[in-house]
């Protein structure tokens, strides 16, 4: 790991701030910044802002002192760079008052699920993808980006009716988007389980139990991205937790070295040879997209994405 710094020269709360990032580990970062005495409350989801003060301090710790530019360019370079408008979107702040609007009365288990989105281990499954599923729905639902069906709505809580699957909730499918990689691990499959088990802990009594077991049931659709073919709520988050694969190229490779750097502790073999399998798995069925919106937004480009990623895992070079 290297962790950088560039010279203090950011003005607020009347003194000067550094950037402090590592270009290769978030968890990494995050144990040195405690190490120095920074506080988590500095950091902003790629990096900590540390005052002009504890600038010689980070160096005598090993932080490598360098230019702004040099910075940016190698914070980019490593995958954990979160751009300017992604970051406002997925800082704690936002995702909370989208939270409060699809939930009123929900405010600690919004709390609980933006700090577990923030969790330092995670770089590709963070804020950013959360924002980007739950835009990519709005898309496929028909509404403005940001703006949520609220769950509590009328109709939501206290029939007792179970929902159909593929009956449309308003409100149930992003509550599944916000559940769907609450735990995260690095467990394929118990992940999934475990998030939808949150689910339904978590949202008990703050929905009808049809609700809550529908939330649960579209959770766990996320682990093979496989609905019936009659399953429209599933098409739908399966959709939207897939359409960062149609990104277009510099915020696909963005998201590739993301997943890299998530499993920075996997040799370079193994993690190609792993890679290299799910993205085969994913070609060889007959649609990544399941929703004819989804198809049409998207199949297409995410087809030609993952088949140049998987030429790049198979070259030699």
């Amino acid at each position: 790991m290297t962790v950088l710094i560039d010279p203090p020269a950011w003005p607020a709360h009347g003194t000067l701030f550094s950037h402090l990032v590592s270009d290769t580990s978030l968890a990494e970062l995050h144990a040195f910044a405690a190490s120095i005495g920074v506080s988590p409350r500095a950091f902003d989801l790629d990096h900590y802002d540390v005052a002009a003060e504890r600038y010689d301090v980070a160096v005598a710790a090993g932080a490598v002192p360098v230019g702004g530019r040099e910075l940016a360019r190698r914070l980019g370079a490593s995958g954990l760079r979160v751009p300017g408008r992604a970051r406002r979107a997925a800082k704690a702040d936002a995702l909370l008052a989208r939270w409060d609007a699809l939930l009123p009365g929900a405010r600690e288990v919004g709390v609980e699920l933006v700090e577990r989105w923030h969790e330092p281990h995670r770089v590709y499954h963070g804020p950013e993808h959360l924002v980007h599923a739950l835009d990519s729905l709005a898309l496929l639902e028909g509404r403005p980006p940001g703006v949520p069906d609220a769950a509590g709505s009328p109709g939501h809580a206290g029939t007792g009716a179970p929902s159909a699957p593929g009956a449309t909730t308003p409100g149930v499918t992003q509550l599944a988007l916000w559940f769907h990689d609450a735990v995260h691990d690095g467990e394929a499959g118990r992940d999934e389980e475990r998030s939808a088990a949150l689910a339904g802990a978590r949202l008990a009594g703050r929905l009808d139990a049809g609700a809550v077991d529908e939330v649960v049931r579209l959770v766990l659709v996320t682990t093979d991205h496989s609905p019936a073919a009659d399953d429209r709520t599933g098409a739908l988050v399966s959709d939207a937790d897939l359409a960062v694969l149609a990104s277009a190229p510099d915020r696909y490779a963005r998201y590739v070295r993301q997943v890299r750097a998530e499993y920075a502790h996997v040799p370079d073999d193994a993690f190609r040879t792993g890679r290299a399998a799910v993205l085969r798995a994913l070609l060889a069925g007959d649609a990544l997209l399941r929703t004819a919106e989804g198809a049409t937004r998207w199949e297409e480009r995410a087809r030609a994405n993952l088949t140049a990623e998987l030429a790049a895992l198979d070259s030699p070079t």
